[in-house]
């Protein structure tokens, strides 16, 4: 198995772990009152956008090259930070 499979499986299986993360944030989220929930929403939103984006990454990376795909890994690193850190903040909040 090359470099860039061996780094794709490992982003796949990472993104299935933030999917589990953001179900437990969702449910967490359904039991909060009303005027609660439109935070959550706007924050649920951001979270989906952002995963989307990181997978968007991993099919691009899935997709290249075994020379090209080096240079899409650090897109696919500051995908999943930007994925983090907006899961933290919203974690912070529910």
């Amino acid at each position: 198995m090359s470099k860039r499979d061996e780094y794709v499986e490992k982003m796949k299986i990472r993104l299935d772990e933030w999917n589990s993360k953001l179900a437990a944030v969702e449910t967490r989220a359904s039991q909060v009152k009303d005027e609660a929930r439109a935070k959550y929403e706007d924050e649920m939103a951001v979270l989906c956008k952002k995963r989307d984006e990181a997978k968007q990454r991993l099919t691009e990376l899935q997709g290249s090259s075994e020379e090209a795909w080096e240079e899409l890994k650090s897109g696919m690193e500051q995908a999943w930070s930007s994925l983090k850190d907006a899961f933290e903040k919203a974690r912070a909040k529910f």
